[in-house]
């Protein structure tokens, strides 16, 4: 083992750990007054269950053993049976709890994306049984298939993931949109302005998330080597790239940059880069990053209102539009001499082998956070009611579902 890759990852690991916070204030400033506690909670209490989950069967069921290339098995239950000292199998020079910290990291901030597709309606505990039962279906089989040891998308297709792009982003993504479809639009949702009622939030959820995005693709590289350098400063160049790509499309479309519009563009460039930080040269980051924004704006202003489903937060638009974006530009510019974990070049040097692959392992992410989000919500809705009601909401999510008010001595309207 080697100390210092050891305590890049455990450093990695606390970045990626931060990112949900960060989450927590980029949703609850983008939410209305009287739900931004509640926003924030849906991201929060994740910190805590997930990792319970995680350390009981998550871990296992993602990394350990195979089973038709779908889910692995519950030899590590508990992670009963992992040796202090023993290394990891995905990284030689880092021990195997450091990598089960790492992952598990992922498994904190990936469903916590969801919750910004049904803000503002959804019963909490009808929320928190949708996160157990969504971890089991959707995302430990999906970490799996992509990241595991003879997991279906990864070891038998030849797709690549660097950090989670169908993993993270296109499932949670995804799995958002069928959600909020199934909760139906929030009251007045075709009649009232939903006003952001906290831009300092939004920025300084934006910020917080780009800060832990290092450690987050960086980290993917399992070692503080020339990959993990590499990684970074894709990274980077790609959120640079969006924000200021988005900048200009508030220009052109508003006469002024706006700040929330600045904030969604790092983001959307950080997402859409965290499929191929590793695999693609350092100039197609610029493109990666350029063309999201766009793609995302598109999406939000022009199909969500024509299809008409109520994305609170546009998670969607966001991680599911920017996750896709991200996995076919993996496609079409990775390089097997950046990382050999590639096997083919992308579709720009001459090879459509890893494009095709990229294109399929898209299409069963969806697949699987479709029926897997149709399931674990069809099976709650028999027990529990999955949005409050009417009253509820209008009287506002915090005192509703959490009995606080986060704002007690406002009193004007919301």
């Amino acid at each position: 083992m080697n100390t210092g890759d050891t305590a890049f990852i455990l450093v990695s690991a606390a970045l990626v750990f931060f990112m949900t916070p960060g989450l927590a204030f980029f949703y609850g400033g983008l939410e209305r007054r009287k739900n931004v506690l509640n926003t924030m909670m849906s991201s929060f209490f994740i910190m805590g269950l997930a990792s319970v989950l995680w350390v009981l069967i998550g871990y296992s069921l993602s990394f350990s053993g195979d089973n038709l290339g779908i889910i692995g098995n519950l030899k590590l239950f508990c992670l009963n049976g992992i040796a202090e000292d023993a290394v990891s199998p995905y990284a030689s020079t880092i021990p195997q709890f450091a990598f089960v910290a790492f992952q598990m990291m992922f498994a904190i901030i990936t469903p916590a994306l969801i919750t910004g597709s049904v803000a503002g309606r959804m019963n909490f505990k009808a929320l928190f049984i949708f996160i157990v039962l969504w971890s089991l279906v959707v995302y430990y089989p999906l970490a799996h298939m992509v990241w595991g040891a003879g997991g279906f998308m990864g070891s038998v297709l030849g797709a690549v993931d660097f950090a989670g792009g169908n993993v993270v982003h296109i499932s949670s993504g995804v799995s958002g949109l069928v959600l909020c479809i199934m909760l139906g639009k929030r009251n007045g949702y075709d009649r009232l302005s939903y006003r952001i009622h906290n831009i300092p939030f939004v920025l300084l959820g934006a910020s917080i998330l780009w800060f832990g995005w290092f450690g987050f693709n960086a980290g993917s590289a399992l070692s503080a080597g020339s990959l993990a350098a590499h990684a970074l400063m894709t990274t980077n160049t790609s959120a640079a790239a969006a924000m200021l790509s988005w900048m200009i499309i508030d220009m052109v479309k508003q006469g002024k940059p706006t700040v929330v519009g600045a904030c969604t563009g790092a983001v959307l460039g950080l997402v859409a880069i965290t499929p191929g930080a590793g695999f693609v040269p350092l100039w197609s980051a610029f493109i990666i990053g350029a063309v999201v924004s766009p793609l995302a704006y598109f999406t939000v202003s022009v199909i969500k209102k024509r299809i008409g489903f109520d994305d609170a937060l546009d998670a969607f638009g966001c991680h599911g539009i920017g996750g896709i974006w991200g996995g076919i530009a993996t496609g079409l510019f990775a390089k097997s001499s950046i990382n050999s974990v590639a096997r083919w070049d992308g579709l720009v040097f001459g090879d459509y082998r890893l494009f095709t692959a990229q294109i399929i392992s898209i299409l069963l992410t969806i697949a699987v956070a479709v029926v897997g989000t149709l399931v674990c919500a069809s099976v709650i809705k028999l027990f529990i009611p999955l949005r409050v009601s009417e009253k509820e909401e209008k009287r506002g999510m915090d005192i509703t579902q959490h009995g606080e008010d986060a704002y007690p001595s406002f009193n004007g309207l919301d």
